[in-house]
């Protein structure tokens, strides 16, 4: 398994300090051998685990960092990671109108370099900057869009991704109880994979898992989660929204 493939199965199981200790090595161990995909791949891990923890400052600045070495090395297909994690702290940041321009920059980057899976996921990233614009049949057809992408192409992996969106499109038509069973079936979708759900979206399920539970009182939150964690996502997607 190489380093990529090493620190991101071990980010995507919250192995926050495995990563920090990988990366470090890798930083060295790179700028050592002159491989610039080395050391921007860690230093992008590194930002990663500075958004989170919560830190947004720290994060922007390992991704520059790491951005500035993919320049020098004139090597585009290098620039995309860090840029992915500009855009994402924008977003957290709620600068929603710099990161629909970074998202959609990166959109177009990842087109170039015939990165399909990646276009998608920065879509996801897309409609929920339309999402919190108040763009809500934008962000509908992005995330319809995205989802059938996901499950004509099979694309394991981004599947929790698509039950967030579920969620998320359910809470702003305030449809709390669908919330409540899409948050079920993201929160398994991701058990069934060994992974966590990246910082940004892990910062939108525990704003709709709140707001679920205010609308809808503890109790009957708990049975609409009980009934999503049940559901295979094809099948949840099918379901009849209440």
């Amino acid at each position: 398994m190489t380093f990529s493939e090493s620190v991101r199965s071990a980010f995507r199981r919250g192995e926050t300090d495995a990563v920090v200790r990988m990366s470090e090595a890798e930083i060295e161990r790179a700028q050592a051998a002159g491989d610039p995909a080395g050391e921007v791949e860690a230093r992008y891990s590194l930002a990663r685990v500075a958004i989170r923890g919560g830190d947004l400052p720290g994060g922007e600045a390992r991704a520059r960092e790491a951005l500035e070495v993919a320049l020098r090395s004139g090597d585009r297909s290098l620039e995309e990671r860090p840029r992915h994690v500009l855009a994402g702290v924008a977003r957290m940041s709620g600068d929603l109108l710099r990161a629909r321009d970074l998202y959609r920059e990166s959109i177009a980057l990842n087109e170039s370099l015939g990165r399909p899976m990646m276009v998608n996921s920065e879509f996801h990233n897309l409609a929920f900057c339309e999402l919190g614009l108040g763009n809500l049949d934008t962000a509908k057809t992005l995330f319809a869009e995205n989802r059938e992408r996901v499950f004509a192409n099979d694309w394991a992996d981004f599947v929790p991704y698509v039950c967030v969106a579920g969620a998320a499109l359910a809470t702003a038509e305030g449809h709390h109880a669908r919330a409540a069973l899409m948050i079920g079936v993201a929160d398994a979708a991701f058990t069934a994979l060994g992974q966590v759900p990246d910082p940004d979206d892990a910062a939108d399920l525990a704003r709709m898992r709140t707001t679920a539970i205010e609308a809808l009182g503890r109790a009957a939150f708990d049975e609409e989660y009980a009934a999503g964690q049940g559901l295979e996502p094809r099948a949840a997607f099918a379901h009849d929204q209440r």
